[in-house]
């Protein structure tokens, strides 16, 4: 369902698409991890780079994919995950989607084989916003924002796919937009 409410943690933002050709954002679906009064956080879920986690962290033995979290710190590495029993230190955004946590235990725990891609999540930097901003951008219409996406889901999807599949499911005025390209010039 879309929500008219404030923006909450675990909320779920939609981007509608851009006629201004933002790369960034266009064709987004954007997990809100912290909401708070100096601003808002979120992961971009579903833009995979090309660029493995062997890569960026060299002392995991398994390949997962890292998605682009968004224009923010892109240096650094973010996780949300659903294993909180087994990384420490993360910080609750839904009921069973966690942000962070042990570096340590995360490592130990791919090299174990004791997490799966379908329970953690890698991110190179991450989106956001300043206090009113998210709010302001939502009443624009910027963004359409949602709150009946699963847990499993925000973890599991694996590509641009997930936005058109979002997309189709508010249904009437949105169908048409599924099939939108990535830049409106080629319409």
């Amino acid at each position: 369902m879309i929500s008219n409410t404030k923006i909450q943690k675990g909320n779920i933002l939609i981007g509608k698409p851009s006629m201004l050709g933002d790369i960034t954002f266009n064709k987004a679906v954007i997990l809100i991890a912290d909401y708070n009064e100096e601003g808002v956080v979120g992961f971009m879920i579903n833009k995979p780079l090309n660029e493995g986690l062997q890569n960026l962290v060299h002392d995991v033995h398994k390949d997962f994919k890292v998605f682009d979290g968004g224009p923010v710190e892109r240096d650094k590495l973010f996780i949300i995950h659903s294993v909180p029993e087994l990384i420490s230190g993360g910080i609750k955004i839904t009921e069973d989607i966690y942000w962070g946590g042990q570096q340590q235990d995360v490592v130990r725990l791919i090299n174990q084989g004791e997490v799966n891609n379908n329970q953690i999540k890698f991110f190179l930097g991450y989106s956001g916003w300043s206090s009113n901003q998210l709010q302001d951008e939502i009443n624009n219409e910027v963004w359409i924002l949602k709150d009946d996406i699963t847990n499993q889901e925000l973890i599991s999807c694996s590509d641009t796919s997930f936005w058109n599949k979002t997309i189709k499911s508010l249904g009437g005025e949105y169908l048409i937009w599924s099939n939108a390209p990535d830049n409106p010039n080629y319409n």
